[in-house]
């Protein structure tokens, strides 16, 4: 760390420790909702790529963890599996289920549902990183460096998806704009910065919400153009702000599943 690393102010450490659970936590439930996909996407090469994208992204997770760690917020691993929902900053699109059943017995999963969700969200974590790698505190835009080279090949296979689904069947394009809809509801939080915001941008730690949503739109625009649809609206104000630890009872059950192993050995390493 640099000498000014090593003298922030409270309020600035408040402020990056709350960014860093945000980026964490975001990844982390994304990439085990991902993971549920795993024997159960439209083919084997699709599989493989998904699996993948959320291995990646929980690697993604687990470096801003360990930034965390660094800071002497707790251990890593503990981190990830031990604190309960109402400590968790995920947005609430990221916890929510694929679809009705669960994965383990009969799972009747929705891949339009998928595609949107990833999509969308894929491309606002771009934004965000694209922000991050200029990030007034260092270890945070290095490990965005590091995200970014990974990033761009999550997005573009997501868009292909996206675009293919929107220019096939007529049935294909219903659940595709149902989808849409469905993911749009719990879009609200994705860009908010929670409680801390004011902290957050005061020390130029990411864009601000409003310019990371225009940055959004401005990004997806293009592919909305092409497919002849209007740019769908971010909700003003979401029923839930996960960034403020509420959240759905998805969340509980995902971080049941997701801490289960964890929990019989604490102290191993995983």
């Amino acid at each position: 760390m640099s000498e000014i690393e090593n003298v922030l102010t409270a309020e600035h450490n408040e402020a990056i420790i709350s960014l860093l659970f945000q980026l964490a936590d975001d990844d982390f439930l994304y990439a085990y909702r991902g993971s549920e996909w795993l024997g159960l996407a439209p083919h084997i090469e699709e599989d493989v790529a998904s699996s993948s994208i959320s291995q990646d992204s929980m690697g993604h997770a687990a470096m801003y963890y360990k930034l965390l760690e660094d800071l002497g917020v707790g251990k890593a691993d503990d981190l990830a599996h031990k604190r309960p929902a109402n400590e968790r900053r995920n947005s609430v699109l990221t916890e929510r289920v694929n679809g009705e059943g669960y994965y383990m017995e009969t799972p009747n999963y929705d891949w339009a549902y998928q595609v949107v969700r990833s999509y969308f969200y894929t491309q606002a974590k771009k934004v965000k990183v694209d922000s991050l790698v200029q990030s007034s505190y260092r270890p945070v835009a290095e490990a965005a460096v590091k995200v970014k080279m990974e990033l761009y090949y999550h997005r573009l296979h997501w868009e292909t998806w996206f675009k293919q689904l929107l220019s096939s069947t007529d049935v294909a394009k219903q659940k595709m704009n149902e989808a849409i809809a469905h993911v749009m509801n719990d879009f609200g939080d994705v860009f908010s910065l929670g409680n801390q915001k004011q902290a957050i941008e005061k020390y130029k730690l990411i864009d601000s919400e409003e310019k990371l949503k225009e940055n959004w739109i401005a990004s997806i625009k293009p592919v909305f153009v092409a497919l002849q649809m209007d740019v769908p609206t971010i909700p003003a104000n979401p029923t839930n702000n996960g960034r403020n630890g509420e959240h759905t009872v998805d969340l509980d059950e995902a971080l049941q599943t997701l801490s289960e192993v964890y929990k019989l050995d604490p102290v191993a390493s995983w």
